[in-house]
């Protein structure tokens, strides 16, 4: 199999897959901003620096970079552009701007009838402190686009949260409000591939953020057919065969779906479960390319 994997120059994944793949599989690191088209007739030939993409098995969305609203369409036309001439992409375009658009991953979670906090997602700060408010002058304000518990903080006091709502309006960013759901200091990573889900508690006795990044410390979480059926109802619902499903467990036992990242990370995941999560990735990619 050749695969072309989308990340950043220095990737400690697409170094973790070249040493899984032992040779059998030919692995291939290509950056979003090298991406280019060539369009000619009756044909559309898609390069990335040196490597012509349509030559590739699988093409791997290992990290979705910032960009202009011009860059993120373009990059993703490409991807469609080479699902449609059979090329495997995972996760497939449709998914990466679901997934990466917390709201769009919000109404799809709901629409799927699966538990998240309630939220409010607005333009202008007055309609950000009406939803203060109402959901109980306790909540998360995050970026619409990002990950790994950037840019996300934690209102409780009324005056801040002023000041917070008319800054993020100043700025012309999208004001995503959501309710806090107290909690014990823990989450569980769901690692959904294929049809497999595994799963690691992330525990952070010192910020209510359980982000690996933030210092969280994890250990293994063994996958009932309750949370595997969760983790795959979250990851179909936004259309994503690879994925990392955030479920936060209140006090009172429901499961509460916080987020579905469609380019997720597996290097805790690998340490703290003694897996070779990159193997059982190059497998799955694979079996995609045979069907």
């Amino acid at each position: 199999m050749r695969l072309a994997v989308l990340c950043s120059p220095d990737s400690w994944y697409c170094d973790d897959l070249r040493r899984a793949a032992r040779g059998q599989h030919e692995v291939v690191g290509v950056a979003f901003q090298d991406l280019a088209a060539w369009c000619e007739p009756e044909q559309l030939t898609v390069r990335c620096g040196a490597h012509r993409l349509h030559d590739y098995d699988a093409v791997l969305v290992r990290t979705m970079p910032p960009g202009s609203l011009e860059q993120v369409v373009f990059r993703m036309d490409i991807l469609a552009r080479l699902q449609e001439a059979g090329v495997v992409v995972v996760n497939p375009p449709r998914c990466i701007e679901a997934a990466v658009d917390k709201f769009l991953s919000s109404a799809r979670l709901a629409v799927a009838g699966l538990l998240t906090p309630r939220t409010v997602v607005c333009q202008t700060a007055a309609e950000a402190r009406a939803a203060f408010a109402q959901l109980g002058g306790d909540v998360v304000v995050k970026p619409l686009f990002g990950g790994e518990g950037r840019g996300i903080f934690r209102l409780q006091d009324e005056e801040l949260a002023n000041r917070a709502f008319s800054t993020l309006q100043q700025l012309r960013a999208v004001l995503y409000v959501q309710e806090f759901i107290p909690h014990a200091g823990y989450d569980i990573r769901l690692f959904v591939l294929g049809d497999q889900v595994l799963g690691m508690r992330r525990i952070n006795g010192h910020d209510w953020r359980t982000n690996v990044s933030r210092g969280a410390h994890t250990e293994p979480f063994a996958v009932d057919d309750h949370f595997r059926h969760l983790a795959l109802a979250a990851a179909h619902s936004v259309g994503a065969v690879l994925a990392g499903v955030d479920v936060l467990p209140a006090p009172d036992g429901r499961l509460f779906v916080i987020e579905v990242n469609a380019v997720p990370g597996w290097k805790a995941l690998a340490r703290t479960l003694e897996t070779d999560i990159a193997a059982l990735v190059l497998d799955d990619l694979q079996t995609k390319v045979r069907a």
